[in-house]
């Protein structure tokens, strides 16, 4: 299950975390927490969802089908992410959760408040990872994010917009790095958008499947290198 922003371009959010989900043969759900405008090049504005309509969808979706695995992509702020973590688990104490901690588009409009980063402390113990960029990284850390102790759930940090080590991704899990590196170094890989939600979605729907964290990442990375190198387009294809 994808609980995330509609992106009309298809790029990015819901549309294209089923995309991914539909390609690794797994049944894809979807949450919407916000209706985004814009395009794969700029992004015009954001209409969140309410609260409560996001929470009921996750009960009726969760009451239904058995779902193992859920990526968490935009969320608005930490009563929203709180509130979601603690329906997934009310609903399904197993399931795997990944958030995709979406801070700003690349055109630097803010998703996430960051004021309330303080806020988190009480439910991301339950994630089983989160994804964020180099960038992102460095964002959260200045925040205070992983000074409290409670925020001990696994992180990859995505190597995309490292300056050394391009592409490489790390896996922190158990206080345990291990890295990822690209399968391909010669390859041609394009930017392209929604990379980051189709590299969550990729490891949401091999967890799903089965696989161990580790694995998860390593063939969720494969996966999003193919979807890299699609085309020289933002817009990326799903094969």
């Amino acid at each position: 299950m994808s609980i995330a922003g509609f992106d009309p371009s298809g790029g990015a959010g819901l549309l294209a975390d089923v995309k991914t989900f539909e390609q690794l043969k797994v049944q894809g759900l979807a949450v919407c927490t916000a209706m985004t405008l814009q395009t794969e090049s700029e992004f015009f504005g954001i209409q969140w969802q309410p609260l409560e309509d996001i929470l009921n969808s996750i009960h009726v979706l969760m009451k239904r089908y058995d779902v193992k695995s859920v990526k968490i992509g935009v969320v608005k702020n930490a009563e929203f992410l709180n509130e979601i973590i603690k329906t997934i688990k009310l609903n399904n104490s197993e399931a795997k959760i990944i958030w995709d901690p979406v801070l700003k588009s690349t055109s630097e409009f803010s998703f996430f408040d960051l004021n309330t980063i303080s806020q988190l402390g009480n439910v991301l113990h339950q994630l089983d990872l989160i994804t964020p960029n180099y960038n992102e990284y460095k964002v959260l850390k200045e925040n205070g994010f992983f000074e409290n102790p409670r925020n001990s759930c696994a992180i990859l940090m995505k190597g995309g917009h490292r300056e050394d080590n391009v592409g490489t991704d790390i896996l922190i899990e158990n206080g345990e790095e291990i890295s990822i590196e690209p399968h391909d170094r010669n390859c041609i890989y394009y930017p392209k958008h929604g990379s980051g939600c189709v590299l969550s979605s990729a490891i949401t729907g091999h967890l799903a499947l089965g696989e161990n964290l580790e694995q998860a990442c390593r063939k969720g990375k494969l996966y999003i290198e193919k979807f890299l190198a699609s085309t020289s387009a933002l817009l990326g294809f799903h094969s």
